[in-house]
């Protein structure tokens, strides 16, 4: 398995309790990486050929400030094409997030704001377009990212996207208990291919602030401060993965099939199926169905 890209995610804290959020963002998750791990993982990034970009999220990044520019300036130091993504919660004004983005106008490549109704509505709505704002007066690169309403027809989405709308829900993490009443329904044994993660050679790859690489939220390849990400992909193999090699075979239910797992008859897409899957594969995959975080424990 080769890597481009390393989405780091630097704390699972958020200002936000997102209904469609994958990682259970809220002010009261536990995790954040330190600076001394931060570069240790920067330098693992470095011996794998082909991986040029570093991004980092969360959870909300920001809430980390003084972290976060320090981790920025390392990475664009070691050579990597640098992005962030943020929910915009510290543009209160135009002026206020010219102040928190000028330490990153000459560094980083591409700055993605989180922006729809998820996030508050109108409140939220006015920080989009302070930091919008901001960033074009900085000469920042900036992108916005919207996920549509359960309402929206996941049918008609490709690679998770819909036309002209943004991103459709992906019924995984919080979105799996939050938004799944508000969804149309299709049978369990529809879902028969993983549509939105290359799990053979995903291209990108998360890594968590406990240390976990994962190839899709909430399942892990392996942990960077016990092996690099070098060996993790190195000895990945995908069809013989106890979790992996399901999906790829037949998809989430394929998962149900192997396990032979307790099922309900509807489920609103591939991925709240495969959830619900892994929630109840925990305890027997334990240090691949990890960390709690992502399960909402």
């Amino acid at each position: 398995m080769e890597l481009t890209g390393l989405h780091i995610l630097l704390t699972y804290q958020c200002t936000f309790e997102c209904q469609h959020c994958f990682v259970w963002g809220s002010p009261r998750q536990k995790g954040v990486l330190n600076l001394s791990q931060i570069h240790e993982i920067l330098q693992q990034a470095r011996e794998m050929d082909g991986l040029d970009w570093i991004y980092f999220e969360g959870g909300e990044p920001f809430l980390y400030y003084a972290i976060l520019i320090r981790a920025v300036q390392m990475a664009t130091a070691m050579g990597f094409q640098v992005g962030i993504v943020s929910n915009a919660y510290w543009a209160t004004t135009v002026a206020d997030a010219l102040v928190w983005l000028k330490p990153f106008a000459d560094l980083i490549a591409d700055l993605t704001i989180s922006s729809d109704i998820y996030h508050g509505s109108q409140t939220n709505s006015h920080l989009v377009q302070n930091s919008l704002l901001a960033a074009q007066q900085l000469g920042m690169p900036v992108n916005l990212i919207t996920v549509s309403q359960p309402e929206e027809d996941n049918a008609q989405a490709v690679n998770g996207q819909i036309a002209g709308e943004g991103c459709v829900v992906m019924y995984r993490g919080r979105a799996a208990s939050a938004l799944v009443s508000r969804a149309a329904l299709h049978p369990w044994d529809s879902f028969t291919i993983c549509p939105h993660e290359d799990l053979r050679d995903p291209g990108r790859s998360h890594l968590d602030p406990l240390g976990n690489l994962h190839i899709c939220q909430g399942i892990s390849l392996g942990n960077v401060f016990q092996r690099t990400i070098k060996e993790i992909c190195a000895n990945y193999e995908a069809e013989t993965h106890p979790v992996c090699g399901p999906l790829l075979s037949g998809g989430p239910s394929a998962l149900v099939q192997e396990y032979d797992l307790a099922h309900m008859e509807g489920y609103a897409d591939a991925c709240h199926l495969c959830y619900c899957c892994r929630q109840t594969l925990r305890e027997r995959f334990p240090t691949i169905l990890t960390p709690d975080q992502m399960y909402g424990v």
